[in-house]
């Protein structure tokens, strides 16, 4: 049985303020994500002032803007405020949200002028918008840029943050299967968990040292299982603490996530547990003496 939904249906009411004009389109306030219309169609940024949940991207996806900044909902339960950060992603939309202490929901143009942007999904990240940048320089940035692939499929991040006087590298990766060969002599930071497919993974790399994600350590600590495996083969390792960053985000893991966990090997080294990240990247780094 349908419904008739007559809030839902009815477009005759669609407030948008069109809070700049660019040669590459339009930013376009408004305080609901009901409002996005066919009028925003592949040109505009919208800055809706709902929550960015699933049921406010379900209401945007179809009309398909160039870019989307909406509130974060104090991000809430479950992520639940943010949660359609991804699937506007999965559908070729980058998107953002603004903390909700720095602007008020259901008020579009206060989220323009003094909301903070405090998540991204990886399209916007790469048109460059970044945490901490203001409402009004991110609408800006996702008009004059230009995400790249927008296809659904595998988006690879990798970075190299830091470089030994031996030439080793840490690099920063989301996941181990992203590894290339010349890994071998670095230390990889990633964001899968360390069980024991894992470290299958890693031995097949065999990198210089390593850092994944404990994934919560789950049940008999399997999200850890792999330091051992890794240990018998002396390859030092050790995990990030699912609570102090994201599975899968090794960018937030080298940059917020502290150890909670690590094999013999990495021990030997000066990798303990309660380090940053960082820290014990650092480490790691480190030449082992024959």
């Amino acid at each position: 049985m349908s419904e008739e939904a007559p809030l839902l249906n009815d477009e005759a009411d669609h407030p948008h303020d069109v809070v700049l004009e660019h040669s590459q389109g339009r930013v376009v306030a408004m305080d609901s994500a009901r409002y996005v219309d066919s009028r925003n169609e592949g040109r505009d940024v919208v800055v809706p002032s709902s929550y960015l949940g699933v049921l406010p991207a379900r209401l945007i996806a179809p009309h398909r803007p160039r870019a989307v900044i909406a509130h974060d909902g104090c991000v809430g339960k479950d992520g639940a405020g943010i949660a359609g950060l991804w699937y506007l992603e999965a559908l070729g939309i980058p998107a953002a949200a603004a903390d909700g202490m720095t602007a008020e929901l259901g008020n579009g143009i206060d989220l323009y002028e003094t909301g903070l942007i405090s998540r991204v999904n990886i399209l916007a990240e790469r048109a460059g918008v970044l945490e901490g940048m203001t409402v009004k320089e991110a609408s800006i940035v996702l008009l004059e840029n230009d995400p790249g692939d927008v296809t659904a499929g595998t988006k690879i991040r990798r970075e190299s943050v830091a470089t030994s006087d031996t030439g080793r590298e840490i690099i920063v990766t989301d996941s181990i299967v992203f590894a290339l060969p010349e890994d071998s002599n670095n230390v990889l930071v990633t964001a899968g968990h360390t069980g024991r497919s894992g470290a299958k993974f890693l031995l097949e790399v065999s990198p210089h040292g390593f850092i994944c994600s404990d994934g919560g350590m789950s049940k008999n600590n399997a999200g850890i299982a792999g330091l051992k495996i890794t240990d018998e083969h002396g390859l030092a390792g050790a995990c990030c603490d699912a609570w102090s960053a994201p599975v899968g985000d090794a960018f937030k893991a080298y940059s917020e996530g502290r150890i909670s966990a690590c094999n013999q090997t990495a021990r030997e080294r000066g990798v303990a547990v309660g380090m940053t990240v960082q820290e014990a990247a650092l480490k790691l780094l480190s030449e082992v003496e024959a």
